[in-house]
């Protein structure tokens, strides 16, 4: 790259990284949430406003967005140690498997309803199961969620895409048998990339948790967390599995076996946020908030439903799950953030049922637009409402 074309790229990152420290200054002051003021920043730059950005910047968003949430799975699975899953195994088991089961049920049922053809009624049933585990450990950290609540919802984010991964390829499965006949081929494509994503992550997990904290005395170096991050991420696109699948595998595993020093990897947070700053601000400049004006009565029906189904599902799998009550009610809400992973399976679905590719598409990224601005504020808010009641 010529300075020409170096000078810009610089100048758009150091000015995105300076919006990154006033959305923190904002939030500590407001109730804002600052994962809603970074995506909404991005629009404002990006080509749903005033198309600001450069295009060098805006290709950085694929591999941003791989780092950046490999690194929360891989903390959200350093918080999956033995000893929190046998205080919330069951609660986490209980609450991720029903919030998925319900979410599928509620907007699949009430799309039908509304005219929209069975089979793709349950595809964006199935699309509904997925979640921002950026947007909600950040909006936990944000709101001060400490103790068990916050441990239930970490346990909860870091398993509930797969199982949404399960649900969506059963789902496809299920679509194109009602339209042209049973095809398991998907089903076991879901099934490999998830024993992939399983495998790598156990792979790179085995020998980082023998070696952090042993190649330099003391605590793990940053450098060791990083190998292990970007190892996850980029092996784990190579093989086409789940990198956050794969990043939560690792963790947990490192956090079980790493018993010679205290923390696990934690160094990885103290570099976690320049990088979530980057990628909230280009998720926001790719949101095409114009589908919003698409969505019409389907669009509003399906916020609608996804919002009952994550509240009703938290409250029957806290209370099957045992989890505190002052916790029940809150848990769905808590769970609200929609991203990128829902898109990704829009992708997948509208290659099956390319007529309609409008519908899906339109919905699937309309309603992110809105999860991923109201999300954060509902994880937020649920946050402090647990605390006060001293859940």
């Amino acid at each position: 790259m010529t300075g020409s074309e170096v000078a810009p790229l610089l100048i758009t990152l150091g000015a995105l990284f300076a919006v990154g420290l006033v959305a923190d200054a904002v939030g500590r002051r407001t109730p804002l949430p600052r994962v809603t003021l970074l995506l909404g920043c991005g629009i404002a730059v990006g080509g749903s406003g005033f198309d600001l950005l450069p295009g060098n910047v805006q290709a950085l968003y694929d591999g941003l967005s791989t780092v950046a949430l490999t690194m929360v799975a891989f903390l959200l699975g350093n918080s999956l140690t033995l000893s929190a899953l046998r205080e919330h195994g069951r609660a986490i088991l209980a609450v991720s498997i029903l919030i998925v089961l319900a979410t599928v049920g509620f907007v699949t049922l009430g799309l039908w309803l509304l005219g929209v053809p069975a089979p793709v009624a349950l595809l964006l049933g199935a699309i509904a199961t997925a979640t921002d585990p950026a947007a909600t450990q950040d909006a936990l950290r944000q709101a001060g969620a400490r103790g068990p609540f916050a441990d239930l919802l970490k346990g909860i984010v870091a398993i509930d895409d797969a199982w949404g991964l399960l649900a969506f390829s059963v789902a496809v499965v299920a679509a194109v048998g009602m339209s042209e006949g049973m095809d398991l081929a998907h089903l076991g494509t879901a099934v490999r990339e998830l024993g992939g994503a399983l495998a790598l992550g156990v792979a790179l997990g085995l020998p980082s948790a023998y070696l952090t904290g042993r190649l330099a005395p003391g605590e793990p170096q940053m450098t060791e967390a990083l190998a292990v991050v970007f190892l996850a991420a980029g092996l784990a696109s190579w093989a086409g599995v789940s990198f956050l699948i794969a990043g939560m595998v690792a963790g947990a595993t490192v956090a079980n076996l790493a018993r010679h020093h205290e923390t696990a990897f934690h160094e990885i947070e103290h570099i976690q946020w320049p990088f979530l700053i980057l990628f909230f601000v280009l998720a926001g400049a790719s949101l095409e908030v114009g589908r919003l004006a698409d969505l019409g009565l389907i669009g509003g029906a399906y916020v609608v439903l996804r919002i009952a189904a994550r509240i009703a599902g938290g409250w029957l799998g806290g209370v099957l799950g045992r989890a505190d009550p002052a916790q029940r009610p809150w848990l769905g809400v808590a769970l609200l953030p929609q991203a990128g992973v829902a898109v990704g399976m829009a992708l997948v679905a509208v290659q099956e049922f390319p007529e309609y590719r409008g519908l899906i598409l339109s919905l699937t990224i309309g309603t992110t637009v809105i999860f991923e601005i109201i999300g954060p504020a509902a994880t937020v808010y649920a946050g402090r409402r647990v605390a006060a009641r001293g859940g």
